[in-house]
């Protein structure tokens, strides 16, 4: 917490460098598809209402913008429909649609007979890299955010955060949005080197691996990157075995019929938010099949028919290590020795390996680390519906949440599916919010607890 009175004020109460001038409507935390939503959203409405611009600035820590680069398997495609890009569910006439982009490229027509609404990742990616190129953002690439501090007027009440990045600079926000991303979920077991990795960095690894000296990869997991990269190694290292380590029988396909893919509607935010805590979790348990540890029924027929031929050929190389677990995995120079149990069974089995891939999921990156006494406990319970976090009653100024509202605002909270319409609606609040604290205005600030019956800029049936 930063004290006002410990600076040097100006006729205004502000520090000079705490001026008006120096303070953001919102500063974002993170760069990737979330918050670049919400650069083309903050564009947009500046174009449109040039009086009232807000006035935004993004940090990202990487060099470049980029998604998820070492997971761009050769042939991949996207879990999520096209349309749901970065804009379209909130402004179909947006210059920065996927339809723009491929307009831009000169593939519009190439692509509409593809006749597929399930791009490759490696497509999607220069897409987002297109739009990040194109924004019209101030964006900090190569800069990491360390803390966000509250700042102190006259009445004791924080209205402004102080954002100091590692290089030591300081900015001003009335708005902190955070979209850090996810983190890697890792087994206990597991220390991360050259030959032990999460998926998430898959290529890089694979690119700098030792030369493979036992022909033997294992794969831990049950889900579509799991299944991803079983295919990956098997085809890339013809002479080698692959073994899928999963605590399953098998995978599960991935549900993506047209109504359990309502889960994902834009509307859906508003009732599972106005839902009570046990009903939601009981819907997002029944519905997990369509996002997690699933695999798209097409990757699951692929590597079946696989094994089978091997089977029939007695060469066998893929093996699917059903219902059993990872013991231990301890390094040498010559690869890892990864000791596996069968559940079913209780034997355990050796196995030496040049790697271990570890396709075992995400979690919420936390939060205390960047908003200190400010961030909530974990798993996040209480979120409002327009994603601010909840705050002390002295504390004005505002924390959105671009991820980890899973809990209170369903499946898309970390998902691209939801992008567009969420970056609307924070927007929205920032610019309402905005307005209730200039001088004069109507009401009190703590009035706006809900997303507006109508408004410019979210579209998402919210009430």
């Amino acid at each position: 917490m930063t004290d006002r009175s410990s600076l040097v004020a100006d006729d205004a109460g502000r520090s000079e460098g705490d001026s008006q001038g120096d303070v953001f409507d919102l500063v974002g935390i993170g760069f990737g598809p979330s918050n670049l939503a919400l650069a083309i959203a903050v564009e947009e409405h500046n174009t449109d209402n040039p009086s009232s611009a807000i006035r935004a600035r993004f940090f990202e820590r990487r060099s470049a913008f980029a998604w998820h680069p070492g997971m761009l398997l050769e042939g991949a495609t996207m879990q999520i429909a096209f349309p749901k890009d970065l804009v379209t569910f909130r402004n179909p006439a947006s210059s920065y649609s996927f339809f723009s982009y491929l307009h831009d490229r000169g593939r519009l027509v190439d692509f509409v007979n593809h006749q597929t609404f399930f791009p490759t990742r490696h497509e999607f990616q220069d897409y987002l890299q297109w739009a990040a190129t194109r924004v019209d953002a101030d964006v900090r690439y190569g800069t990491e955010v360390v803390s966000v501090e509250t700042v102190r007027n006259h009445n004791g009440v924080a209205d402004l955060f102080a954002v100091r990045t590692a290089d030591g600079a300081i900015v001003y926000a009335h708005s902190v949005v955070v979209g850090v991303g996810l983190r890697a979920r890792l087994p206990r077991w597991a220390t991360e080197s050259a030959r032990c990795f999460h998926n998430h960095h898959f290529l890089f690894h694979i690119e700098d691996m030792p030369e493979p000296q036992n022909q033997r990869f294992v794969v831990v997991g049950a889900g579509q990157s799991a299944a991803e990269v079983v295919q990956y190694l098997h085809t890339h290292y013809p002479q080698a075995e692959v073994h899928n380590v999963f605590n399953r029988f098998g995978y599960s396909p991935a549900d993506d019929s047209p109504y359990a893919n309502r889960i994902f509607d834009p509307q859906v935010v508003d009732e599972l938010h106005a839902a009570p805590l046990s009903e939601r979790e009981r819907l997002l348990a029944l519905h997990r099949s369509t996002n997690y540890s699933v695999v798209s029924p097409e990757l699951i027929e692929a590597l079946y028919a696989t094994e089978y031929r091997e089977r029939v050929s007695g060469r066998r190389r893929l093996f699917m290590r059903r219902a059993s677990e990872v013991v231990s995995a301890i390094e040498s120079e010559a690869g890892v020795t990864v000791e596996i149990r069968d559940n079913l069974e209780g034997d355990t089995e050796t196995l030496e390996c040049d790697a271990v891939v570890l396709a075992t999921g995400f979690e919420p990156t936390p939060l205390a680390p960047l908003l200190g006494d400010l961030a909530p406990e974990a798993p996040v319970l209480s979120v409002a519906r327009d994603y601010r976090l909840p705050l002390p009653e002295n504390v004005t100024a505002d924390v959105y949440l671009q991820g980890g509202t899973e809990k209170t605002h369903g499946l898309t909270a970390s998902l691209l599916s939801n992008a567009a319409i969420r970056a609307g609606e924070i927007l929205t609040s920032i610019v309402e919010r905005r307005e209730l604290r200039l001088p004069g205005a109507g009401g009190g600030i703590d009035e706006l607890g809900r997303i507006s019956d109508h408004h410019t800029y979210a579209t998402s049936e919210a009430r």
